[in-house]
């Protein structure tokens, strides 16, 4: 879990660096493409079950609120507190999960890949969120590691436990 948050912050730090002259990119939670889009289970408090996705990765950034929790909200100078699982479009296997681990993550939003810093804001404590990050959001033409190959989809199921 360490290895994968220094690998955000190192992918953060990259894309913050060549992202000069970018392009503007939207978040949406509505889509013709939410048919494609990997169902998530609703059951809070326990790790999430993911389907495969389908057809082509979008292109924007997606959110879907699974569950709206209750708590207070995110903002972009939160830490955060969460337990979350991704898994790539392509491939649509597991990568990594905190649920895995037994320990959730722990980190502020500033220090992560663009697509969480612009998914998650607004998200309270008890809530279930699905973010598709497309590449330029995410780890770009470098990938990450093995795992992530390059220009992947990300596919996020995060559930917020705490927001400092």
């Amino acid at each position: 879990m360490k290895k994968f948050i220094i690998s955000i912050i190192i992918a953060t730090t990259a894309l913050s660096l060549t992202a000069c002259g970018g392009s503007t990119v939207t978040s949406s939670t509505e889509s013709s493409t939410d048919s494609a889009l990997p169902t998530v289970s609703d059951n809070a408090g326990a790790k999430p079950t993911i389907s495969k996705p389908e057809g082509a990765a979008p292109t924007t950034l997606i959110t879907k609120d699974i569950i709206e929790g209750s708590g207070p909200a995110a903002v972009a100078t939160s830490t955060m507190t969460v337990h979350y699982t991704l898994l790539t479009w392509s491939k649509g296997e597991v990568v990594e999960s905190s649920w895995d681990s037994g320990s959730p993550a722990t980190f502020p939003l500033a220090n992560v890949i663009a697509g969480w810093q612009q998914g998650i804001p607004g998200m309270k404590v008890g809530g279930r969120r699905l973010l598709v990050i497309p590449s330029d959001l995410g780890y770009g033409a470098q990938g990450a590691g093995d795992a992530i190959g390059p220009n992947e989809t990300l596919v996020f199921v995060v559930d917020v436990i705490g927001i400092a």
